[in-house]
């Protein structure tokens, strides 16, 4: 099938990896040892991302704006490499330009206490879905987009992201958060968590196809911006949607 022709073949290393898995258990200190890594690029992005947010107004907004042409570039860097017809990647490409446009404006527009609760929200997706998808692993949700992602994996995000979700609106209401409006902030919180994970895959099944690693080599040893904010852009969109629509002025 085409699919499987575009499908990257499978490294020496990986292939070792995996037999080795069949016969012994892999220490939980192994399956987390990229932790300082990943967790020291994070805290470059907090900083220069909150730096803008605290700054505010046209900092901020020049901020989004450029994190939003770096990813529309680097989805021209993938869009160029799929094996497709000209016309569905230039397709691709529109779409992809919009979609990630349209996330770059609603973050420079959003209220910044709403930023903070959709950035937060996102990385305790993220974090809740590392730790317990190492820790308990189990069955992939689509091995051949992203094989690192498990329903256990989803299921630790969408918690850590509806209590983060939670806290977020107790300390705006107090002891009213806990009613049948504070499930509510519990459940908006699950479902960006499954929002952003839906994000993460759109652009791993698109690097897939394209057979590239990451976006782009922006961030050393890290990969590119969309490779950053995958999740984001769709929660902030979806967040806009519900904070414009639904929640009360």
């Amino acid at each position: 099938m085409e699919g499987d022709k575009l499908t990257p073949p499978e490294r020496k290393r990986d292939r070792v990896k995996r037999y080795a898995k069949k016969v012994m258990a892999v220490p939980f200190a192994v399956r987390t040892g990229d932790l300082p890594k990943r967790a020291a690029s994070a805290l470059v992005m907090v900083a220069i991302a909150g730096t803008a947010l605290w700054l505010g107004g046209i900092w901020w907004s020049t901020f989004c704006g450029a994190v939003a042409v770096i990813g529309i570039w680097e989805l021209l860097r993938i869009s160029r490499r799929l094996k497709i017809d000209g016309w569905k990647q230039g397709a691709i490409f529109l779409i992809g330009t919009f979609y990630i446009a349209a996330a770059g404006y609603c973050l420079a527009n959003l209220p910044y206490e709403v930023v903070l609760g959709v950035v937060a929200i996102v990385i305790a997706t993220d974090t809740g879905a590392y730790f317990s998808g190492r820790a308990i692993g189990g069955p992939k949700i689509a091995p051949r987009i992203s094989p690192s992602k498990t329903w256990a994996g989803l299921a630790g995000g969408a918690t850590a992201a509806a209590l983060v979700s939670f806290g977020f609106f107790y300390s705006n209401v107090g002891e009213r958060a806990f009613s049948l409006i504070g499930l509510a902030a519990l459940g908006i919180g699950a479902g960006l968590a499954v929002v952003a994970q839906a994000g993460d895959f759109l652009e791993s099944g698109m690097k897939r196809k394209a057979a590239v690693k990451d976006s782009s080599n922006l961030i050393p040893g890290h990969g590119g911006v969309l490779d950053r904010v995958d999740g984001l852009l769709p929660v902030a969109i979806v967040a806009a949607l519900l904070w414009y629509n639904v929640h009360p002025s």
